[in-house]
């Protein structure tokens, strides 16, 4: 396994824009004069449950077709024999969920993370009408909280004619991602093709920094009342998980530890390309399913088939198994 640097992490990302528009623009065209699935509305994407006293409301962006070539780490055979057992396929695109979070605790609204508004196309940019949909306006929301800065996670910032989507939010920027992504040092330092990135990041946060509702956070900083912040380097220098805490009750909100369910929790040494240092990327993962498993956990991830609300089941081998949250009742508060 390579351990690839923070300097390539844009080239992954490039990648996976191309293979993603790749993937849709073949879609259509495969479907011909036939009426896209896209012409039939599915119904508001959002889902919730209970966490002691909080209300948690699962956010769907959209989706991005993943190339299987992507994952990296295990053998061949090992990475198709898991996708078969999920009823995917190398020679397929992965479909691939982006998922946001919003935690209403009582004394605040807060978002995991805004989705990617439509820079990565028609097929995302879907979590402000599903917000609204679930019975929340975008200026309801006080607190953002950021996994990291890819374009993905924090794209959702903005409007389309770049305005701040959500007014009344104070955003927290990891520090060890805040450094990276908007550093003008390191963009000139940059190649000329990954200087978009920064860009994007850039922008997204520009009018929250004007506004003095930037907030960039060291490890171990107080967020809010019972959120805590909890390392998960690798897939970028920052990367962020927040662990929510109620009652008794605990969720892991860990943006992208996981990109492909059937692959990386039976074998999470599975890499992915766009990680931006791999080998910590697995430790991290590692270290996260273990102690969501052994703690039991509930788990929230950005990646995962909507609405990526579960609990992590062990097995033999360092094997995981993800085990969904079943539909059901909640109750409201007053």
């Amino acid at each position: 396994m390579r351990n690839h640097g923070i300097n390539t992490t844009g080239a992954r990302l490039r990648r996976w824009i191309a293979l993603a528009a790749l993937a849709l623009g073949s879609a259509a065209a495969s479907h011909g004069a036939v009426p896209e699935a896209s012409d039939a509305p599915q119904v508001p994407g959002y889902f919730r449950m209970q966490l002691g006293s909080f209300d948690v409301t699962a956010l769907y962006d959209g989706h991005v077709d993943l190339d299987a070539a992507l994952l990296g780490g295990a053998a061949r055979p090992t990475i198709d024999a898991a996708l078969a057992g999920a009823f995917q396929a190398r020679a397929m695109p992965l479909q691939t969920a982006v998922n946001g979070y919003l935690v209403r605790t009582g004394a605040h609204l807060i978002l995991v993370d805004t989705g990617t508004a439509k820079l990565f196309g028609d097929h995302l940019g879907f979590l402000l009408k599903n917000l609204q949909a679930a019975g929340h306006a975008p200026a309801d929301i006080d607190t953002i909280l950021l996994t990291h800065l890819h374009p993905d996670h924090a794209g959702g910032l903005l409007t389309a004619d770049g305005r701040m989507a959500f007014p009344n939010a104070q955003v927290f920027v990891p520090k060890a991602d805040a450094d990276y992504w908007l550093s003008p040092a390191a963009a000139a330092a940059a190649p000329k093709d990954k200087q978009a990135l920064f860009g994007m990041s850039r922008d997204a946060v520009a009018p929250y920094l004007a506004a003095g509702r930037l907030t960039v956070f060291e490890p171990g900083a107080a967020l809010r009342e019972g959120v805590r912040a909890l390392p998960a380097p690798g897939h970028t220098p920052g990367h962020t998980a927040y662990l929510f805490s109620s009652a008794t009750q605990r969720l892991l909100v860990w943006g992208d530890i996981v990109h492909n369910a059937a692959v990386q929790f039976p074998h999470p040494e599975v890499s992915i390309e766009f990680d931006s240092d791999q080998a910590r990327a697995i430790a991290t993962r590692r270290a996260l399913l273990g102690e969501a498993a052994s703690n039991r956990w509930w788990v929230a991830g950005a990646h995962l088939p909507f609405p990526g609300l579960g609990r992590i089941g062990s097995g033999a081998d360092g094997a995981y198994r993800w085990v969904p949250a079943e539909y059901g009742p909640v109750h409201e508060r007053p």
